[in-house]
């Protein structure tokens, strides 16, 4: 049973980053800007919410900053291909390149030529929640809910992805703003004819990726690790796209992917803990080669939005 729980809690805390990343793919290309970028704005916003964090010893406005410079990426990557019309697959390449040449910039700029940054005391990381509720005198009154501290005493960034997964659902399917994004990333010629502004709705859609992406980032680098390193962000930028695409570009199908593959990652951790012998190096591999197994196994007949990626130019 605790095994069983651990699996649990580790499947929550890594699925967190690529939720955030991956509901900022499904609200960019719901809103007709495809964005393979997500791998450079988490790890630009792993860097910056580290170093924030370090210097300032304030985790939430370092997690904020994390953000933010992920949606200065996504500025970038917006006026690239909604100005300019370029190639969004391209854009998004120029991204995951520019993000990481970027971070390691800044690392050796802020920490002595230093590729990665120092580490954040832990009393200045994300804090971790309802440790109110599991205080040592209840577990002395009440020994069996012990092993339940280990699933639910979780990072706060836990609770604020399933937060913003339930937000991202209301605003899509259930409000005015949520119609108009479909509407643009479904047909934006449409969309403009009935006085809807497709460039600003664009510009909404993607700014906001940015920023969710940077604080998969930050998660990353404030609660899960205490520190940036150049290995830090290593492919979840890409397999929150896979999750964005098998969970159908929908925010409650996104969630459950993350999970699956926060699943494998919890998987190779409590087999690596065990001291089961499989290559340390085969156990890294589970989670991309269990992202390959369910796209080819599952997407087949899954559709993204009819005009996403696709170049539009308003009516002069």
């Amino acid at each position: 049973m605790t095994d069983i729980l651990g699996i649990i809690s580790t499947t929550l805390l890594y699925s967190a980053p690529l939720i955030y990343a991956a509901l900022g793919g499904v609200i960019s290309e719901n809103g007709g800007v495809a964005n393979i970028g997500l791998e450079g704005m988490m790890t630009l916003g792993a860097l910056v919410a580290a170093t924030v964090g370090f210097y300032t010893g304030n985790p939430w406005l370092a997690f904020l900053c994390g953000g933010l410079s992920g949606m200065a990426l996504a500025l970038l990557h917006g006026i690239a291909t909604i100005n300019f019309a370029a190639d969004h697959i391209v854009s998004g390449i120029a991204i995951n390149l520019i993000g990481p040449g970027f971070a390691l910039f800044l690392s050796r700029l802020f920490f002595d030529g230093a590729a990665m940054t120092k580490p954040i005391p832990f009393d200045n990381k994300l804090p971790q929640s309802f440790k109110w509720f599991f205080t040592p005198e209840r577990m002395a009154s009440m020994p069996w809910l012990k092993p339940f501290k280990i699933v639910f005493q979780q990072y706060v960034i836990v609770y604020i992805a399933l937060a913003l997964v339930l937000l991202m659902w209301f605003v899509l399917y259930k409000t005015k703003l949520g119609l108009r994004i479909r509407a643009v990333g479904e047909h934006p010629r449409a969309a403009e004819t009935l006085g809807i502004n497709v460039y600003l709705i664009k510009y909404i859609c993607v700014l906001s990726s940015g920023f969710l992406a940077g604080l998969g980032g930050a998660s990353m680098s404030l609660a899960i690790v205490s520190n940036f390193r150049e290995t830090l962000i290593s492919g979840q930028g890409f397999i929150a796209l896979a999750a964005m695409i098998f969970g159908g570009w929908k925010p409650q199908g996104a969630l459950f992917a993350c999970l699956l593959f926060g699943a494998a990652q919890g998987l190779s951790v409590f087999l690596g803990n065990k001291g089961i012998k499989i290559d340390p190096n085969l156990l890294s591999m589970l989670p991309y080669v269990i992202t390959i197994i369910v796209l080819l196994a599952f997407v087949k007949g899954v559709k993204a939005p009819a005009a996403n990626g696709q170049p539009y130019e308003k009516n002069s």
